[in-house]
């Protein structure tokens, strides 16, 4: 039985949410997008499972970890493909796209100056040319302008936001990822992505 009341709970930006909120809105589901500031926070946090955000609250009862709810959701709304080796397939590349973030979540972490230009500069240089280069090669391997069979899935959605956040930053490269810019286009041509995104409020994260 699908659940009634969802409510997405996350920091008033994109960060490890945005997936859920992208999933629920391909779906034209209705959901609760509570979000917290720094001062709202830290009295929400003990009622949280982990301590952490975000979390999904179905009917009441609350779920943890971005991951974990992001494939639950695209499981329920259809958005996992259609048999155990489609779900292999979205699995591979939302795990490739998490240890991209592992990666980026360093030069985001870094205090000292010199470090984090340092990192930024291996992050432009070499690790999003990486990462853009091995899902460039799933898409072309699929033949279909999607990740995984031919239509949208989980996989699509999140690397479009991995792609709105690399654009934010100025450093996706302008050449060299056509299957990669032809998925972006269809993901915001959308239907109902287009009608979230028009309403989305814009963040800096």
């Amino acid at each position: 039985m699908a659940p009634k009341n969802i409510k997405i709970l996350y920091f008033d930006a994109r960060g490890r949410g945005e997936i859920s909120r992208l999933v629920l809105a391909a779906a034209g589901q209705k959901f609760d997008d509570v979000r917290f500031t720094r001062e709202t926070w830290p009295a929400e946090k003990p009622n949280t499972p982990f301590g952490q955000l975000p979390v999904l609250e179905i009917d009441g009862k609350r779920y943890a970890e971005s991951v974990a709810i992001s494939t639950y959701l695209a499981r329920e709304f259809g958005f996992y493909g259609k048999t155990n080796l489609d779900g292999l397939q979205i699995d591979q590349v939302i795990q490739l796209g998490v240890d991209f973030w592992n990666a980026a979540t360093k030069y985001f972490m870094e205090s000292d100056a010199k470090k984090k230009e340092e990192l930024l500069k291996n992050l432009k240089d070499v690790e999003t040319p990486k990462y853009l280069t091995f899902f460039e090669k799933l898409l072309k391997d699929n033949k279909t302008g999607y990740f995984v069979g031919s239509g949208l899935t989980l996989a699509d959605l999140f690397v479009y936001d991995l792609m709105y956040f690399l654009k934010k930053q100025n450093m996706l490269p302008s050449q060299g990822f056509p299957g990669l810019q032809e998925l972006y286009n269809k993901v915001v041509s959308n239907n109902n992505i287009k009608a979230y995104l028009a309403q989305r409020k814009e963040t800096e994260n």
